[in-house]
């Protein structure tokens, strides 16, 4: 059992020590340009064993989108549920902060041009998530519910975006005040 558990907390620093590379270089080059010879000598493993966790350069990059996705979303629930319970307005501060918390992975994401599979799968989320909110009787739109999803969730991921490739010029409790201005003013959030 012991030694089930130095594999597995092995395992998670080799997978670490691969995706922080690879981040690396995503942020350093081009995606087409990135091999899996250079992920490995960057994260001090072989090639082989970045192969044995991930099929290829591409399923890495997915696995790191969708990571983030799944945290976030998992965010959102978690704080849906707490807001619900403790009748609340939504707050996206804890979105901004995970948001800072990872702007590595952000930074790399935002500032490369393979940048869109990232930014479309973001959008999805929001968008989602956001006309989930506006389903709810008590907010009845004059605006199609799906295309203001889709206009606030693009606003949203802008202002991510700006706010990443600024170097988070704000802090996460302005940026989250200012989001929540505009959905409130916006009626995506009951004022």
């Amino acid at each position: 059992m012991e030694n089930a558990i130095k594999t597995d907390r092995r395992i998670l620093r080799t997978k670490q020590s691969i995706r922080k590379s690879f981040l690396e270089l995503f942020a350093e080059k081009e995606f087409e340009h990135i091999t899996i010879n250079e992920i490995a000598e960057r994260a001090n493993v072989n090639r082989g064993t970045v192969y044995l966790h991930y099929n290829d350069k591409y399923d890495l990059l997915d696995t790191c989108i969708e990571e983030h996705i799944n945290e976030l979303i998992s965010l959102c629930k978690n704080r849906e549920n707490d807001s619900v319970s403790q009748g609340m307005v939504h707050d996206p501060k804890p979105i901004f902060d995970y948001f800072h918390a990872h702007f590595p992975f952000f930074a790399a994401m935002f500032s490369n041009q393979r940048a869109f599979l990232f930014r479309d799968r973001l959008l999805n989320f929001m968008s989602t998530n956001l006309l989930l909110k506006m389903e709810r009787p008590a907010n009845m739109p004059v605006i199609e519910h799906e295309l203001k999803a889709q206009f606030m969730a693009s606003a949203f991921i802008g202002i991510v975006e700006w706010w990443i490739r600024h170097q988070t010029p704000h802090t996460t409790q302005f940026m989250a005040d200012q989001v929540r201005n505009l959905f409130e003013q916006n009626r995506v959030y009951p004022a």
